[in-house]
């Protein structure tokens, strides 16, 4: 379980003080859920997302606890460093709107034959509950050749799992190189 602080104060000079103390500025939100303004140590953050083994964690900030998702994050344009997160909780017994990232497995054909792998989309939207939530969607890249392409339809589902993308809409294909 990630844990963080409750912010006092969510003006600027307070807000400045956290993040040179080492704390990421994060707000936790949801439907039936009280908006939160928190804080979390960014190196702590940043390891417990990467090994995290599901998209919805759960944190503790004060006496409060919520199982949550990232919902958007924020990076500083010329260093990358991360400056703000928000993080949406999650009900278990209701049916969501999520964003589940798509990862391409295995080498294309088509990258031989002068073509480049691209991501029409990186994450695609589904509706399920957090308990059915899968982490990430594999999709086998190795039959690819320059033109081809995955469209949504041919992503498989685990059951209790809709995908909410338009089915004749490609996700990854190879293009060719210019």
């Amino acid at each position: 379980m990630l844990e963080g602080i409750i912010r006092e104060s969510t003006e600027k000079p307070y807000t400045k003080a956290l993040k040179k103390d080492g704390y990421l500025i994060a707000n936790v939100y949801g439907a039936g859920f009280e908006n939160l303004n928190v804080a979390f140590k960014k190196n702590e953050f940043i390891k417990y997302a990467r090994r995290k083994e599901t998209l919805a964690f759960d944190i503790k900030c004060g006496d409060k606890k919520a199982k949550v998702i990232i919902q958007e994050y924020q990076k500083h344009p010329v260093t990358s460093d991360l400056t703000h997160v928000d993080l949406r909780a999650v009900e278990a017994d209701k049916v969501g709107k999520f964003l589940v990232p798509v990862r391409a497995e295995g080498t294309p054909v088509g990258l031989k034959n002068k073509g480049v792998l691209v991501y029409m989309h990186r994450r695609i939207p589904v509706k399920c509950k957090p308990a059915d939530l899968p982490n990430e969607f594999v999709v086998n890249v190795d039959n690819l050749d320059t033109g081809d392409s995955i469209i949504a339809r041919n992503i498989e589902t685990p059951a209790n799992v809709t995908v909410t993308l338009n089915p004749s809409v490609a996700v990854v294909g190879v293009i060719k190189a210019k």
